[in-house]
This record gives C-alpha cells, structure tokens and sequence, in this order.
C-alpha cells in the first residue's frame, strides 16, 4: 500500500477568508517503509501572512515572494499524492486548504480537473485516531512524541516536510510498527543517509559472529519496549518469533 504522510504550513486558519497554502511537506511510504521519496515545496501565497501563522512557522512574506504560485507547481503535487492514502494530522485542515486552492483552478480546468481530494485519495486522520486510542490526552505532535519516545527536540518551529518526517515516525508507532528500520532496501546507501540512517559495515574474521548475551539491565529495557508495544497496538510481532526473549 502506498501512502503519503503530508502536512501544509498556511497564511491563517480559515481558507473560506481567504487564506492560502504557504509549504507544503510529504514523505512516501510503501507497505509502511519509507521509501526515501519525499515531496516539498514554498508556494507565494498572493497575499499577506497573518502574525499569528508567521509566529507559529516562522515563514515570512519575503521568504516566499520568490516562489512559485500554487497553479504552477500542482501538477508535480499531485502526480506524487494521486491514489494514495494521505497520512495526515488534523487532516479536515490541510485537504480544506488543498481543496480550497484546487477549487481556484478547476472552475477553468474544465474536465480536467483535479479535485476535490477525497476523491482521488484516502485519507487517514492521525489525530483522530489519537483521540480514539488516548481518549481524554493531549494528542498534538508534540505530545505524541513524548508518549511514543521519538524524538522531536529538533522542531523549534512548525515547518511541513520536517513535521511529515516526524508524523510519519508517530503513525508507524502508534499502529505498532518499527520506525527507524522501515527503510526500504532498494533505497541504498545513498537514499539511508538522506533519510538519517547509517549503515556500518561487520567485518568478521575467519567468518565468525560473536554473539554477546543481554545484561540484566538490556533484557528489561527490551520487556518494557515490547510492553509499550503491545499497549500501543494491542499485539507485538515479536511474541510470535521463536527464541526472542519477551
């Protein structure tokens, strides 16, 4: 299955008063491994941000006068999201945004036109899903991080490809999968160290594998993961696998 977790930074809350798209960030995965394919692009919303957006991500009116209005670069956008199931945070948010802007173009794209988005992908509502799995929690990104341990400290800001990259992290733990081994093989060492991985060469002498047995210390660090696991997603793969030690 491919997917697309996507997130939009925007000039104000409501696009029926006009506001416009601003970023948009998105990373691909495929049968829930990233693939390395990530989609990112500022867009010149034709009008001012409010103070309050610009406070929030840190995008000014300078930073994106320069850049490309949104009909010039929708159809690259959509190539990479069309079919897909779109991974989103509050996701009645940024399709709102995304079909508000679709809107502008199709009333003179005729037949072809592209939106509304519902149409063309599914779309999956992290934060509602948050919300039925933790019912009375905090269940923004950041809060989600915390609860599920991935690391966020590098997010001062909101910014659309960075919070896709970190969303996609909180989706595959809150639905129980692995997140930094997810990458998937056809990528290579190029594609790992785009996406933060390093891979270290084992050399072994006379084709010998030393195996070193867990400390005490390691083994409960492991059962509490595994507990966590199993309370996220409801099971842990790991049960079924022979010779693991639970």
């Amino acid at each position: 299955m491919r997917q697309i977790v996507l997130d939009t930074e925007t000039t104000g809350i409501d696009p029926r008063e006009g506001h416009r798209l601003i970023e948009i960030g998105a990373v691909e995965m495929v049968n829930r491994r990233l693939t390395g394919r990530t989609y990112h692009q500022f867009i010149n919303p034709e009008r001012e941000i409010e103070a309050e957006a610009i406070s929030v991500h840190g995008i000014t009116n300078e930073r994106v006068a320069d850049e490309p209005r949104f009909a010039e670069i929708v159809d690259d956008f959509w190539a990479f999201i069309e079919g897909a199931e779109l991974v989103i945070h509050n996701a009645p948010f940024d399709v709102g945004f995304i079909d508000h802007e679709l809107s502008m173009l199709d009333s003179a794209r005729g037949e072809s036109r592209l939106g509304p988005v519902a149409e063309h992908c599914r779309i999956l509502d992290t934060l509602q899903m948050a919300r039925d799995k933790h019912p009375g929690q905090r269940n923004s990104l950041d809060a989600l991080c915390k609860r599920y341990e991935i690391d966020n400290g590098h997010r001062v800001l909101h910014g659309a490809l960075l919070d896709a990259e970190i969303l996609a992290e909180v989706y595959l733990a809150m639905t129980g999968g692995q997140t930094a081994l997810l990458l998937d093989a056809s990528m290579g060492a190029e594609g790992s160290r785009q996406a933060g991985i390093q891979r270290r060469p084992v050399e072994l002498s006379g084709g010998q594998l030393r195996v070193s047995a867990p400390s005490d210390e390691e083994l409960t660090a492991h059962r509490q993961k595994l507990a966590r696991i199993r309370e996220a997603a409801g099971e842990c793969l790991w049960d079924g696998i022979e010779g693991i030690v639970h």
